[in-house]
Order: structure tokens, then C-alpha cells, then sequence
């Protein structure tokens, strides 16, 4: 009989949100659907992100992320929401920190303003409904560019 660690395992590959220096990758999830904030959360903690916090309108992710700087690698924008849209608060993280690796969370039918945002300096976009596979690899393709 073998024990566990006598037998390399092929499939094994290193947690998608680990930094290369061992420590997760931090991110701020701001949408004002639960649901959706919930499920990026799930797909994030599976490979290892850590989910510093999460916000429900544009204002709070804006309060957030100037708490957080610079200790957040990664901010997950809705576009559409109460109090101030993820347009706006995109420019307001962008003005405060021009580094700011923001990817804006569409639902299908908003391509104008998510070019808009790209325009702006938003990093990508992930489209509604989330698909693990997606949202995993976009999310990658931002924080080892």
C-alpha cells in the first residue's frame, strides 16, 4: 500500500489567487446584488483571492478601496447601482489612485459602457451571468499583466 505523498499528484497546480510570494491576492467585490457579490466571492475564495471586503453601491466601494489602498490588488465593478453607478466610481478610484486594477461586472446588452470604462482604465469586464471559468481566467489575465 502507498501513502498519499508516494504518489505525485499530475492534476496538482498552484491556487490561481496566490501571489508568487505565497500570500493571496486581495480583492474588493462592489456590486449591490447580493447574489452576484456572493458568487464572486465563492469563485474567488475557491482558488485562494482573499475578499477583503465588499461594498453595495459605487460610494461604499469608493470609501473602501481608499481604506484598503494600497493593500487591494483587484476591484470587481457592477455598473449599474444605487446611490452612485460603477461608471462614476470608477473615475473616483481612478482619479485617487491611477493604478487601480478595476474590472467592471456587466449584464449582456451594456457593450457602450463597458467600452466606455475600458476607454476610462478599467482593466476588463465579466458578463452576467458569471461563468467560473471566465471570471477566472479574465481576472488572471489583469493581475499578471
Amino acid at each position: 500500500m502507498t501513502a498519499k505523498n508516494d504518489m505525485p499528484n499530475i492534476n496538482e497546480k498552484a491556487a490561481e489567487g496566490i501571489k508568487p510570494e505565497g500570500v493571496p491576492y486581495r480583492v474588493l467585490v462592489v456590486d449591490d446584488s447580493m447574489f452576484i457579490a456572493k458568487q464572486l466571492g465563492q469563485i474567488f475564495t475557491s482558488e485562494g483571492f482573499e475578499v477583503a471586503d465588499t461594498a453595495a453601491d459605487g460610494s461604499q466601494g469608493v470609501e473602501k478601496y481608499k481604506a484598503l489602498h494600497p493593500n487591494i490588488d483587484l476591484v470587481t465593478m457592477d455598473i449599474t447601482m444605487p446611490v452612485m453607478d460603477g461608471v462614476s466610481a470608477l473615475e473616483k478610484i481612478l482619479e485617487f489612485d491611477k493604478q487601480a486594477n478595476v474590472m467592471m461586472v456587466s449584464a449582456l446588452g451594456k457593450e457602450d459602457v463597458v467600452k466606455k470604462c475600458l476607454l476610462m482604465g478599467a482593466k476588463s469586464y465579466i458578463v452576467k451571468p458569471l461563468d467560473r471559468k471566465k471570471v477566472l481566467e479574465r481576472v488572471v489575465s489583469v493581475l499578471k499583466r
